[in-house]
């Protein structure tokens, strides 16, 4: 059904948005059909002397199937060509004054150029020129049996009919050409969220990689150095540690190799200890040089280091951005710890199920309005980074404009690992 469907032709801009855009090719087609049905019959018939019945035949040829150009304008030229060569045909039987068009009359003209504009909005490059050179074939060839001599005024429908078939189809390529530039801006559009979101998991692997190896390492020393700290360890709790330091280690490795992949050579700077908790002061000191006045509320709660690492990537981000979009705006930079309400009761003081950090960043609007971006590049890939890091850890995340100007950005990010899920 559905190919059938596809194959099945279209009405002249029938992917319009707007109704009467869709309807002006039917109102055209119509309009035409039913001036020059009538103004055929009679100029054929009071001008040119021809008989009523084949008047009135040519006219209905001639006319009709403009309506048929709407959907299939290449059939209804067809009829609409032939049409035209039975009437001049038709005109040599009769006497008629030199002074009338031949041959193809005015009304004949009208409705040709009107059948050219239907094609050229439909039809390829080269359907248009095997039409239009046919049509001057056939206009030059009846010349040649012109009553009263021939001249230019009968080369007027090929010169009208080329002219209309030439800007028609130059308004179609057109158009084609901006719908499909349309579709890959799109189709980039798409490809470049993906890519940045894929671009953001990588760094937050890497980072994560550092995290990770430093609590591994831990647990090999301690493993390797068990049976030298500990006395009197039974064989098969030895060889337990061994296995466990040998594990260890082989996930280290296979780590490295796997951050190997990870890595690319626009990645500086990534082997220092990734930052915490304890660095977004400095980070906020270094902006309030630079961009504006920051106020910061630290907190200094012991938090998860994927946590803590992802607590100053969401503030440096922000941070970035205030720098960019409204440089000299005053910011507000706030980390707490809270538990939930439904969380606080039948808990041990020494608990932390529920217990949430939240990062707060708020910019006012800018004194006056930036120029121009301050910078081109951020530090990392804006929201999309942002609600990374936040989904990494199983938290949530608050980001947008202020009613009264400025933004706003609120992380929420849980503190026990039975909330990461």
């Amino acid at each position: 059904m559905t190919s059938v469907e596809e194959r099945r032709p279209r009405a002249l801009f029938a992917g319009a948005s707007r109704r009467w855009v869709r309807l002006l090719p039917w109102g055209v087609a119509f309009v035409l059909c039913v001036a020059l049905l009538p103004t055929t019959i009679i100029v054929l018939t009071a001008d040119y002397g021809l008989n009523g019945g084949v008047a009135s035949a040519l006219a209905v040829a001639q006319a009709a199937p403009l309506l048929l150009a709407v959907v299939r304008p290449l059939q209804a030229w067809y009829v609409v060509f032939a049409a035209d060569l039975a009437g001049a045909l038709a005109l040599l039987t009769v006497d008629f004054p030199d002074r009338l068009l031949w041959p193809f009359p005015p009304m004949e003209i009208v409705g040709y150029v009107g059948l050219c504009l239907a094609l050229g909005l439909r039809e390829r490059r080269r359907t248009l020129l095997l039409v239009w050179l046919a049509t001057a074939a056939a206009n030059v060839t009846l010349g040649f049996f012109a009553p009263h001599g021939s001249g230019a005024r009968e080369l007027l429908l090929t010169i009208l009919g080329g002219a209309t078939l030439l800007l028609a189809g130059a308004l179609r390529e057109r158009s084609e050409v901006q719908r499909r530039l349309a579709e890959q801006e799109t189709i980039s559009e798409a490809e470049r969220g993906r890519r940045t979101l894929l671009e953001e998991r990588a760094r937050i692997a890497r980072e994560l990689h550092d995290v990770v190896a430093h609590h591994m390492s831990v647990i090999t020393v301690q493993a390797d150095t068990a049976e030298y700290r500990l006395d009197r360890l039974p064989q098969d709790v030895r060889e337990e540690f061994t296995t466990i330091a040998a594990t260890a280690r082989e996930s280290l490795g296979e780590m490295r190799r796997l951050l190997g992949v990870l890595r690319n050579e626009d990645a500086h700077g990534e082997l220092v200890p990734q930052p915490g908790l304890a660095q977004i002061g400095q980070l906020v000191e270094a902006t309030s040089r630079t961009g504006g006045p920051v106020e910061f509320t630290p907190c200094e709660a012991e938090v998860p280091e994927a946590v803590g690492l992802s607590a100053y990537r969401i503030v440096q981000e922000a941070l970035a951005n205030v720098v960019r979009h409204a440089p000299g705006a005053a910011t507000h930079v706030s980390l707490s710890v809270s538990r939930s309400d439904e969380d606080r009761g039948g808990e041990r003081d020494e608990d932390r199920g529920g217990e949430r950090l939240t990062v707060l960043v708020v910019n006012e609007p800018p004194p006056e309005p930036p120029a121009a971006p301050l910078e081109a590049s951020g530090t990392g890939h804006g929201l999309v980074g942002m609600r990374e890091r936040v989904r990494l850890v199983g938290g949530t995340l608050d980001a947008g404009p202020l009613p009264a100007g400025g933004f706003r950005v609120a992380a929420q990010l849980p503190l026990t690992e039975k909330d990461f899920t």
